[in-house]
């Protein structure tokens, strides 16, 4: 919602691609309170240096009399602050390679605060206890103002669209609270987070410094490359930024998660106040730390959730697996169905048919799903997003549109007034142009209409849900398939194969027990009078009966036509003319049809299961067994 807002300004747009078009990289100037100058390496020649030092330009770095300045341009890795001396004045030396040449930047050093002190060590091991990613964040804010004396320390956050918020402060106390605000993606824009990926640290001494020209016989000196220099000059824009702030000096330290800007922690002062490298380097680590320690501590919480999710999620498809339809099963589980998705409603169509739940809209359900669709959409903001849709859905401004198996499932999330605390004023009342900084930083309040609560990772939540909910069903039909492989249509009960399968398992076994063939007699003529839908009410009606009259162990199958099998494990021989002898009788009873009362008989055929034998075996002598009954007379048991 935040980012729909923010990026539909047409101003907003502007900024961002006005930023772009900075050279911030190669401004040619740097900070007027250091110098910096360029080595080439092949002859110790100072090949570019700043406008404070242009009488060291054309010169050879030996000439300077400083050997461990002649060092920490010779020494390998560079980087780490060298303490020199030039002129009778102390500076620190921070060098690092550029293309071929050692770029060397010298800052002054001062009375001020020197080394790192014991405090930052403190502070790494006080924060290294946090488990809490907000109490951490604030409580780095606190530490770093006390090992710094700045005024103002602020921890940022980013969120996904760009934009952030001052997720932790330490403030003085007569400064105005910036806790909780939010603030534009071009407070910081990309091009200006990439060079926070670059480097960790970023120090602006004076706000009012307009900074010291870089001067060499090289024409191309003016592009040189300052990326990676501590004493890069500042954007005009962002120094007026910073004056409107009330900030005179900023010391920036960037989070950084997977090589993505997630935050930064910022450091201000309303009075000039230069931070000594040293210390800066020690607050990259503790900085460095409060990262990983964020990270591990959201993936902790993601995990946490994920599981949480999942065992809920698991939980719903157990219920919706114990039902006999799907979509029943989640209309019935609708409450839980809803609270896992957060939404206020829902309609569930699976198979062309639809079931809804909670807080849908009025009015023609098909011209809606019609006007839905059936892809994935995912949206807070229907009026803005989908005019069209926002018709059909009067007061409901969340739509989430997940695909199931062969159908949908549609959440809707109610309209909700939202209040945005924003760092400033976001009009153009607040600004001197609308590409210019904010004039105020004061807390400004906008109140949002037309949206839902943000769907957030809930979306993705009900993807994975709309995923299992397919697998279900994809599930249960291939086990449908695979059941009705083994079942007879007109009757439901086992088939051939199913038979044949069961007597081969008790043959290998080595169970005793009894087959028994039972053939209607006369089953045609039934046919030939009244038709073969009364003679599939007879089948039907005889399988119940087979079903009835026998133990719930025994397997009873139809073969084919009017043929019926059945399996009646550890029933002896004798038991066995028993259970056949009941089953025919059961059968003979008159049976009810749409054209009136129908009679029909059997003959049936015994055999015991016998080691050695195969199924086809033992069904063919059962079947045997039953011709003998049949030509004995019918309606009667034969062995």
């Amino acid at each position: 919602m935040t980012e729909s807002l923010i990026l539909s300004d047409p101003s907003e747009r502007r900024r961002l691609e006005e930023c772009v078009k900075e050279p911030i990289r190669t401004p040619g100037r740097i900070q007027s309170h250091g110098i910096l100058f360029v080595v080439d390496t092949a002859t110790f020649e100072i090949v570019v240096a700043s406008e404070n030092a242009s009488e060291w330009l054309g010169r050879s770095v030996t000439a300077l009399g400083s050997p461990s300045l002649e060092w920490s341009v010779a020494s390998e890795p560079h980087g780490d602050p060298v303490r020199v001396e030039l002129d009778g004045r102390r500076f620190d030396a921070v060098t690092h390679s550029l293309d071929g040449r050692v770029v060397v930047e010298l800052e002054p050093i001062d009375d001020g605060p020197g080394l790192p002190t014991p405090s930052v060590v403190g502070a790494i091991r006080l924060l290294g206890a946090i488990a809490d990613p907000d109490a951490l964040r604030q409580a780095a804010a606190e530490e770093i103002k006390r090992i710094t004396g700045f005024d103002r320390v602020m921890v940022y956050r980013f969120f996904p669209d760009g934009h952030g918020e001052v997720a932790g402060e330490a403030a003085e106390d007569d400064m105005e609270p910036y806790l909780g605000l939010r603030f534009p993606a071009s407070d910081i824009p990309q091009q200006a987070r990439s060079l926070y990926i670059t480097k960790l640290s970023r120090a602006i001494v004076s706000t009012s410094d307009p900074g010291t020209a870089l001067l060499s016989n090289d024409p191309g000196a003016a592009a040189l490359d300052l990326s990676q220099a501590e004493l890069r000059a500042v954007s005009p824009h962002h120094l007026q930024f910073m004056r409107n702030m009330g900030q005179a000096s900023t010391v920036s330290y960037s989070l950084i998660a997977d090589g993505r800007l997630v935050g930064m922690i910022t450091c201000a002062h309303r009075t000039e106040r230069r931070m000594p490298i040293l210390l800066r380097r020690a607050l990259e680590v503790l900085t460095t730390q409060v990262t990983l320690q964020l990270e591990s501590l959201e993936s902790i919480a993601h995990l946490r959730r994920d599981l949480t999710i999942r065992e809920r999620r698991a939980n719903l498809l157990s219920d919706v697996l114990a039902a006999e339809d799907v979509l029943q099963g989640l209309a019935d589980n609708g409450d839980e169905l809803l609270d896992l998705v957060g939404a206020d409603g829902a309609i569930l169509v699976l198979d062309g048919i639809s079931r809804s739940i909670g807080a849908v809209p009025d009015g023609d359900r098909s011209e809606l799903l019609a006007a839905i669709g059936t892809e994935y959409l995912c949206t807070d903001e229907v009026e803005r997003t989908h005019t069209g849709l926002a018709t059909l859905m009067p007061g409901l401004a969340g739509l989430l549109v997940i695909p199931a198996a062969e159908g949908v499932l549609v959440f809707f999330r109610r309209e909700v007034t939202q209040v945005i605390r924003w760092l400033g004023d976001q009009s153009a009342e607040n600004r001197e142009t609308p590409l210019s900084p904010r004039r105020s930083f004061s807390e400004w309040r906008q109140s949002v209409k037309g949206t839902s609560l943000a769907w957030g990772s809930t979306a993705e939540e009900a993807r994975d849900l709309g995923r299992d909910i397919t697998r279900v069903i994809v599930r249960r039909n291939e086990t449908r398939l695979a059941r009705l492989a083994l079942v007879d249509h007109l009757t439901g009960l086992h088939n051939r194969r199913a038979f044949e399968h069961e007597l081969e398992r008790a043959i290998a076994e080595g169970q005793p027990g009894i087959v028994l063939f039972i053939d209607l007699d006369g089953f045609k003529e039934i046919n030939d009078r009244y038709g073969h839908e009364t003679g599939d009410t007879v089948l039907r009606a005889v399988a119940d009966r087979l079903t009835g009259a026998s133990r719930d162990s025994d397997l009873i199958a139809r073969l084919a036509g009017d043929e019926f099998v059945a399996l009646s494990p550890g029933t002896s021989q004798v038991g066995g003319e028993s259970l056949a002898t009941r089953l025919i009788e059961a059968i003979k009873a008159p049976i009810d049809t749409a054209v009136g009362q129908v009679g029909v008989t059997a003959s049936c055929g015994v055999v015991g299961l016998l080691a050695g034998n195969t199924s086809k075996q033992l069904l063919d002598a059962a079947d045997a067994a039953m011709y003998r009954a049949k030509k004995a007379g019918r309606d009667r048991v034969s062995e």
